[in-house]
C-alpha cells in the first residue's frame, strides 16, 4: 500500500532528527521510502510557544496495512522519546499518517485521510512536491491551501 508520511521535529538537531527518522521508515519491515518532498521550515500551529519545526512528507510503500503502519509510526516515536506533555507542543518527532492511498477510514484510533491535514500549509505545500498537479488520490488540493492564511512556510532545499 501506498502511504503519504508526514515527519517534523522541533527538538534538538532538527535536521539529524529528520534524517533518523526517513532511515527508521526505510527500515520497517516490507516498507520503502520511494519519494520525499523538499525539507520545509514551518511556524508551529496551534500552540506558538516553541520553535520553529522542519517537516517533511515521504511517500512510502509497504506491506502493512494501515493499523500497522500506525501502530509502526507510533513506535518509531517511542524510539525517539517522544513525550506528549502539551498539545501541538514541541516534539522531538511526530511521525503522522495523512493518506494511505486513497482509502477513507474512521476508527476508534485512526482517520485517514489525516483530519486536519486541509489545514495545514506544512502538509498541503509539501504535498505539491510529491503531486505537483494539485491532485492527491484524487482530490484537488489547491482549495484547501488557497484558505489557510499565516502559517509561514520556507523551503530549507529543494
Amino acid at each position: 500500500m501506498e502511504y503519504i508520511i508526514s515527519i517534523g521535529t522541533n527538538i534538538g538537531d532538527r535536521k539529524e532528527n529528520m534524517d533518523r527518522c526517513i532511515e527508521a521508515v526505510g527500515l520497517l519491515p516490507g516498507t520503502q521510502v520511494r519519494e520525499r518532498s523538499a525539507l520545509y521550515e514551518t511556524e508551529p500551529v496551534g500552540y506558538s510557544d516553541q520553535q520553529n519545526f522542519y517537516n517533511m512528507l515521504l511517500k512510502v510503500e509497504s506491506a502493512f496495512d494501515p493499523h500497522e503502519m500506525l501502530g509502526a509510526c507510533l513506535g518509531i516515536e517511542a524510539g525517539f522519546g517522544r513525550e506528549r506533555k502539551i498539545r501541538f507542543g514541541p516534539r522531538i518527532i511526530d511521525v503522522d499518517i495523512i493518506f494511505a492511498g486513497d482509502l477513507k477510514i474512521n476508527s476508534e484510533n485512526l482517520i485517514l485521510p489525516h483530519p486536519r491535514y486541509r489545514e495545514r500549509r506544512f502538509i498541503l505545500e509539501p504535498l505539491l512536491d510529491l503531486f505537483p498537479d494539485g491532485l492527491v488520490y484524487g482530490t484537488d488540493i489547491m482549495p484547501f491551501l488557497k484558505k489557510i492564511s499565516g502559517q509561514e512556510i520556507k523551503k530549507i532545499n529543494p
